[in-house]
């Protein structure tokens, strides 16, 4: 149904916006809600990508949301389970009735008289446009282009006989049983394809120009099956969750401080389940530091298992062309493919696209720097979603959800309008908002906003420290501007700021 003002419009209908919704059903029912989403069904990601074995890489007492408890076998869930779970939950409280599906936000354009966002969307089956405001607006649209994946420009890529094909865009329709695959990557894609494939292809080569640390960690979580069958459920969740969160961070402590030691050990892990002999340091053992970029899950092994069985193979070496029968690589030798899949990466897109303006003037969105990497420095009553990198993504969505919800509280019971991040002191050393060196982050870098190490713009990669600060810290602080638009002003005041100190 058409709607033309709500309290709080949220873009995108994933994991993070249909969490969003959830929250604010739960601590802001008073709020009208209403969730924008370009596609034409709810789960993102996780009803975007089809490739065989898509899975997660994070486990789904993390992954999942925190007020709703994964109650599947599967700690390690394949992309079926997790679409389902999402879109269940959106039903389950509700949320799937706040949807406008197949609405691409183009522009969201800010005004302080009125206080409100006038957002502009197209409807994708009829090229219309539609607008409405909202007092709060919530982007929830990730961080990557849902229209295409990168791909590299290969040299004589048309001379290739056989399918191309690139992750994000999986032909329903392709045949790879008994057939030669190519995958080009070492990436999650690459590692979650190549034993997916091999249970029906001829024969799967990962071909990576170098390689990535890759971890074998089991599907299924024991410890969550013994306190399911002893506990109630939230109990159970809630135990094993922390569990998880805990031993992610000590992993990650233990990556970033110890990397020679951990190399070693990561090395050892993989050497372990490879056959006798194996190259394991021509293709599993990383020039870079571990979590420089994320590490790579395989659950149950399956992609050693693959190797070890003879139905997967890895080459470490770089393409000079693509030939009709396959690929020619740097050392002169051919790849020859029936399938040729190009797991590549993705094309990084800020806030999906939407041009914001405020007051007419146009945001550029690298000249903004984040407040607790959620808001955008003058930019007024807005927030994004960007998860952690080095935990699961949901981790921090749950958070910034809650903490938009304790806004909107706080703003209420003060009699605000208006909330507006302010950029610090210009003699504030900027830094990347998302802190990897994979190749997809580095090459979009430059389009994104920038970040500070200082509080409180700054929030760490530190799940407990985070919970505590945007759970229970104050709310206004330097780094924030509060008003009332001026109309309220006018009539109930001289001063129309608050500013904190």
């Amino acid at each position: 149904m058409p709607i033309d003002h709500v309290d709080v419009l949220i873009v995108g209908a994933g994991i993070s916006g249909i969490g969003a919704a959830c929250h604010l059903r739960r601590e802001c029912p008073d709020k009208t809600v209403a969730i924008l989403e370009a596609r034409d069904v709810i789960g993102g990601t996780w009803d975007l990508f089809r490739y065989p074995g898509i899975r997660s890489d994070s486990d789904m007492f993390t992954l999942g949301y925190s007020f709703r408890p994964w109650s599947e076998g599967k700690a390690i869930a394949d992309g079926t389970a997790i679409r389902g779970y999402v879109q269940q939950t959106a039903r389950d409280y509700g949320v799937d009735r706040l949807i406008h599906f197949q609405h691409r936000v183009e522009r969201a354009e800010w005004s302080s008289e009125q206080a409100r966002w006038k957002v502009t969307a197209r409807l994708v089956d009829s090229a219309e446009t539609v607008e409405l405001s909202c007092s709060f607006l919530h982007v929830c649209t990730g961080y990557y282009r849902y229209d295409e994946g990168y791909t590299p420009s290969f040299e004589g890529v048309d001379d290739f006989a056989g399918q191309l094909v690139h992750p994000q865009h999986w032909p329903t329709e392709l045949d790879y049983r008994g057939k030669r695959v190519v995958v080009i990557g070492s990436g999650a894609t690459a590692v979650t394809l190549v034993p997916a494939l091999a249970e029906q292809a001829g024969h799967v080569t990962m071909l990576q120009r170098s390689p990535s640390y890759v971890i074998s960690l089991p599907t299924v979580d024991g410890l969550a099956e013994q306190l399911r069958s002893k506990l109630p459920a939230k109990v159970a969740y809630s135990i094993v969750r922390w569990k998880n969160v805990l031993l992610t961070m000590l992993s990650y402590q233990l990556c970033r401080r110890y990397p020679r030691w951990t190399k070693a050990l990561l090395r050892k892990g993989v050497a372990a389940q490879l056959p006798s002999g194996y190259a394991v340091d021509t293709h599993f053992a990383p020039k870079y530091d571990p979590w420089d970029q994320r590490l790579c899950v395989v659950p149950d092994g399956d992609l050693f298992r693959a190797i070890r069985g003879g139905k997967a193979s890895v080459v470490t070496d770089q393409i000079e062309r693509f030939t009709q029968r396959g690929l020619l690589l740097s050392s002169g030798a051919e790849l020859e493919a029936d399938i040729i899949v190009t797991a590549t990466g993705l094309n990084l897109l800020a806030i999906g696209g939407i041009q914001l303006t405020v007051e007419g003037a146009r945001v550029d969105l690298p000249e903004t720097v984040t407040y607790k990497d959620m808001m955008l420095s003058g930019v007024p009553n807005f927030t994004l979603t960007l998860g952690y990198t080095n935990a699961s993504w949901t981790l921090k969505a749950d958070l910034v959800a809650r903490y938009v919800c304790r806004l909107l509280k706080h703003m209420d019971s003060r009699g605000l309008d208006v909330c507006t991040p302010l950029a610090p002191n210009p003699a504030q050393p900027l830094a990347p908002l998302i802190d990897l060196h994979s190749g997809y982050v580095l090459r979009s870098l430059a389009q994104l906003p920038k970040r500070v190490t200082a509080a409180p713009w700054h929030v760490r990669q530190n799940y407990p420290r985070n919970l505590l600060a945007m759970r229970y810290g104050p709310i206004e602080n330097e780094g924030v501007r509060f008003s009332v638009r001026p109309a309220v002003a006018a009539s109930k005041r001289p001063v129309a700021e608050y500013i904190a100190g």
